[in-house]
């Protein structure tokens, strides 16, 4: 075989080395600029779903004994005095308060009513270039730059332009851009991703 042959051979196998699947997504993923998450306010949206961990305040209006603050247990329930076990994953508050409300109407009180709101959300993860990765309690309001002013800041190698975020349920992480106002979510998962000098 010639040299000439044998150069172009590895230059043709050389093109078809894979290309990890890593650069391939990174490649793909578009950062997003807009959308709910930066929207301004401190309130979580009522659309928001419930799902384990978070704590619900139930009150049955004159019926005190019936009230009081449920946890979203890990199979999305919550036990709920008279009726017992309420379905409560993917549901908003006021649905899990309707739904409390008909079963205490079956069986056991005239025209119940029930109000709902959520004591205490479920928390958000922040990893990567961050100096203290982990788990943190989630507030109102909360922004992405708060996240990780709480997990003690970027390391040297934190890349301050986009971050990382999995909402809580989905298999996906999407890229955002840093900004003041990115929000985040309870049950988050936030990422940092490194930067390359």
């Amino acid at each position: 075989m010639s040299k000439g042959y044998l150069l172009c051979l590895c230059l043709i196998l050389s093109s078809q080395v894979a290309v990890p699947a890593s650069a391939k997504s990174a490649g793909k993923s578009a950062t997003i600029t807009t959308g709910e998450r930066f929207s301004s306010g401190d309130n979580v949206a009522e659309s928001y779903r419930l799902g384990a961990g978070d704590k619900v305040k139930l009150t049955v209006f004159n019926e005190q004994q019936l009230s009081g603050e449920f946890q979203v247990g890990v199979d999305g329930s919550v036990s709920l005095p008279l009726v017992g076990t309420l379905q409560a994953l993917g549901k908003t508050p006021s649905e899990v308060a309707n739904g409390y409300q008909q079963l205490l109407g079956q069986d056991y009180l005239r025209e119940p009513r029930v109000a709902a709101e959520v004591t205490l959300y479920r928390p958000f993860f922040i990893v990567g270039e961050v100096r203290l990765p982990g788990q943190y309690a989630y507030s109102a309001g909360l922004t992405v730059w708060n996240a990780v002013a709480q997990a003690q800041g970027m390391t040297p190698r934190g890349r301050e332009s986009y971050v990382f975020i999995r909402k809580y349920g989905s298999a996906e992480e999407e890229r955002f851009v840093l900004t003041p106002d990115l929000r985040v979510w309870p049950g988050d998962t936030i990422r940092v991703a490194e930067r390359f000098f």
